[in-house]
């Protein structure tokens, strides 16, 4: 992409700090948006057919708050994207991830992270170092089990969806913000629960369809009427907060 091709974004960026570059067919990082590095707040470079973010490039975007990269060829993340101390939305959906740099909790502004449909064999420990962090989005990854450290771990919604999970630790529990919980199309049989998953937690959804149990057993489970308690008060907050809004 040259100068040319570029002008128009150039524009659009000078008053709104956004560039899309979606779809165009693009086999690498645009160099030409180096002159942007001062102004540009957000970036989506979705649906193209990228295999690599030049670690030089990446860590000029100080501004940069918003960052789409979904659908391209991405096996991993440089370590440099880790400097990006304004990010708050990251979204590398759809594509052959295996881990995350280790560096990744210094994204300490980062709020929603997706990285569903890739290939994360493991929750990856560098969440716990996310104080901000609120949704994250891992469904459709080869994910076999929740470990210990989730427990550790800021997020309000968490989507683990057509994983190959058959395993929980207790831990989950122990999440402080933890509200919303899918784990939908998994290998989890009732056994496999935690006790305490419904009874000490402070879940209002819990996501199971699609696992090796009937969902009607849930009923069964210690801590199932404050489960449904949980769940009315939660729908009560939200009526609230739509008729303030009317």
């Amino acid at each position: 992409m040259g100068n040319c091709a570029l002008g128009g974004h150039v524009v659009t960026t000078e008053k709104n700090g956004v560039v899309q570059l979606k779809g165009l067919g693009l086999s690498e990082f645009p160099p030409d948006l180096r002159k942007l590095s001062g102004c540009l707040r957000g970036l989506d470079l979705s649906d193209n057919q990228i295999e690599r973010v030049p670690p030089a490039a990446i860590k000029m975007f100080a501004q940069l708050t918003g960052l789409r990269l979904d659908g391209n060829r991405l096996v991993c993340l440089p370590d440099e994207l880790c400097s990006l101390s304004r990010l708050e939305s990251l979204s590398v959906r759809g594509n052959l991830l295996g881990e995350l740099p280790s560096a990744f909790g210094r994204l300490s502004a980062l709020r929603t992270l997706d990285l569903s449909g890739n290939r994360l064999r493991a929750l990856p420990p560098q969440l716990c170092g996310l104080q901000s962090l609120e949704v994250v989005d891992l469904s459709r990854n080869q994910i076999r089990e929740v470990p210990g450290y989730v427990g550790a771990m800021q997020m309000v919604e968490l989507n683990l969806n057509q994983n190959w999970i058959a395993q929980i630790s207790p831990r989950v529990a122990r999440c402080p913000r933890l509200r919303v919980l899918r784990l939908e199309r998994n290998w989890l049989e009732l056994v496999t629960l935690p006790p305490g998953l419904l009874r000490d937690s402070r879940l209002c959804l819990l996501a199971l369809g699609g696992n090796l149990f009937d969902l009607k057993e849930l009923e069964e489970m210690d801590g199932y009427d404050g489960y449904l308690a949980m769940c009315e008060a939660a729908r009560g907050d939200v009526a609230l907060m739509r008729s303030l809004l009317l």
